[in-house]
């Protein structure tokens, strides 16, 4: 039951902060966003260093993949708030679910066999972005002029892979280091590289109605990775399928709000995408 609720509970989350975000990113820069929900999660996240407390003394091995993880998690953040601000949010989200396909590419890469099922679907996974890719109604209305209709496409694939490395190294270091402390790479990262850059050039952006969206995200990036992180400890393989539905819930969600629609092509592909992002995170589990 836990599992469930846990891989409920990150699709939710996650859902919640893909919507929120593709609204605040076509309000504000997507670096702007970026920096708020970095500073949000940072508030969040120092308190639970002191329930876990301090961590042993990390090796150089695990300073890399805490510096990977981190690095790869705000890239990836960067690349899906710009996709957001142009794409629709049925489109970019599922690209950007296959992550964990693509971490599992990288964990192949790195010596470990890969299953015919799971070359199989990835190959359909593939299959499934090149046919929502092949449609041109990608650009949303009211995005930039200077915008390719490929732009979405492109940007979300690049967040998805930096996400995979991020997930691949998160996967590595977490078996010897606590959640809270991997949560916070990210957020220091972030702090250094967006948020700090961002207020000396006096370029952070934030509008009113912006705020609100940008701190629900940031809430919900930290909530939905620890309830991941719980619902994996009762059963990897029912949190893996759940949460990776939050690019289905965040589609729904987008039409339900804001009625953004699919073409026949992109729902096909779409739904290809998330079937057997599914069923890979049934098979790596």
């Amino acid at each position: 039951m836990l599992a469930v609720l846990g891989g409920l509970g990150a699709a939710v989350c996650f859902a919640t902060a893909t919507l929120c975000t593709s609204r605040a990113s076509r309000m504000v820069s997507p670096q702007s966003v970026l920096a708020g929900v970095m500073l949000v999660g940072l508030v969040i996240v120092v308190p639970l260093l002191a329930v876990v407390g301090p961590s042993h003394r990390l090796s150089d091995e695990e300073w890399g993949w805490l510096l990977l993880s981190g690095a790869g998690n705000v890239l990836g953040l960067l690349l899906a708030y710009s996709a957001l601000r142009l794409g629709k949010v049925g489109l970019v989200a599922p690209i950007v679910s296959t992550e964990g396909a693509l971490a599992a590419v990288l964990a192949v890469l790195a010596g470990e066999p890969l299953a015919a099922s799971t070359a199989v679907l990835l190959a359909l996974i593939a299959l499934g972005i090149a046919l929502a890719a092949a449609s041109r109604d990608d650009v949303v209305p009211g995005a930039p002029a200077a915008a390719s209709r490929r732009a979405p496409i492109v940007l979300a694939v690049l967040a998805a892979f930096a996400f995979g490395g991020s997930l691949y190294a998160t996967g590595r270091v977490s078996e010897s280091v606590a959640v809270p402390w991997v949560l916070l790479s990210a957020r220091l990262i972030g702090l250094l590289a967006v948020v700090l850059p961002l207020a000396l050039r006096r370029r952070w952006q934030m509008t009113r109605p912006a705020l609100p969206l940008v701190v629900v995200a940031g809430v919900c990036e930290v909530v939905g990775f620890a309830s991941f992180a719980l619902g994996s400890q009762h059963g990897i393989a029912v949190a893996a399928v759940l949460a990776s539905q939050f690019a289905a819930l965040a589609g729904v969600g987008a039409f339900v709000l804001w009625r953004e629609r699919l073409t026949r092509l992109q729902l096909s592909g779409v739904t290809i995408v998330v079937i057997s992002v599914a069923a890979l995170s049934v098979a790596q589990a």
